[in-house]
């Protein structure tokens, strides 16, 4: 059995210690990407409209906190699905995926569904949540909707504990929040803020007047503010279900 846990794995993959392991590029290689790049329509990736960078805690662990870049693309109104990468590098490593839906669509989840989700309205007023050089102005708008939004986060590539690649079960992930455990630890913001030339209190001040439309308790996102637990994912062995073939005399 593996667990989402704290624990990195026994033995990581052999390799001259890259992240990934693996081989340069060879010429050949760099020339079939960029001939299939030209030939290809590449239409899903093309819809991603938006870069934004926050933070993440581990729903198991609030002590493992890291910095999250989502790649966004917008659906429809109410669904936006992220490719959530661990930098804004050309080196960057695909670490998960985030679905975010309108407090509309949540009000519709069973209650069960909407404990694995989470709000973003901290994140936003807070200033946690920035689309990284672009003049706060021009998404003003955005944000304003992004604040009533709820986001579910799987975390399938744990670098944090220094996986050289996705390893293990995957993790659920939680926003940041001004309680206890779920506040950001000061230097990863700090980091952030000073790549991007920001400054998160400043934000926070000008972000203040951002309604939100989290009710109270009354919804079951960020179970553990409420409960004080979080979900940890195990890997078990299970009996396949098998179809029957088709039977011949």
């Amino acid at each position: 059995m593996m667990a989402s846990s704290d624990k990195a794995p026994d033995v990581m993959p052999v390799g001259d210690g890259s992240v990934p392991p693996g081989k340069p590029m060879t010429v050949g290689d760099k020339v079939v990407d960029k001939s299939a790049g030209m030939l290809q329509t590449l239409k899903p990736i093309k819809q991603i409209s938006q870069h934004v960078c926050t933070f993440s805690v581990y729903s198991h662990d609030m002590s493992r906190q890291i910095e999250a870049h989502h790649y966004i693309t917008r659906l429809n109104q109410d669904f936006l699905q992220c490719a959530v990468y661990d930098s804004d590098d050309s080196s960057a490593r695909l670490i998960g995926v985030e679905y975010i839906v309108s407090d509309r669509i949540f009000d519709t989840l069973p209650t069960d569904e909407q404990k694995l989700w989470h709000s973003h309205d901290h994140e936003v007023t807070s200033g946690l949540w920035v689309n990284p050089r672009v003049p706060e102005m021009l998404h003003r708008t955005e944000l304003e909707n992004i604040a009533h939004t709820y986001g579910k986060f799987w975390c399938t590539w744990q670098v944090d504990r220094g996986d050289r690649l996705p390893l293990g079960a995957p993790a659920l992930m939680m926003s940041p929040q001004v309680v206890n455990m779920g506040v950001v630890q000061p230097e990863l913001v700090l980091v952030r803020d000073n790549k991007y030339k920001i400054k998160t209190d400043e934000l926070r001040k000008s972000r203040a007047d951002i309604p939100v439309s989290k009710p109270g308790n009354a919804r079951a996102s960020d179970f553990w503010m409420q409960n004080g637990k979080g979900y940890a994912i195990d890997i078990e062995p299970t009996e396949m279900k098998r179809l029957e073939g088709p039977k011949f005399p």
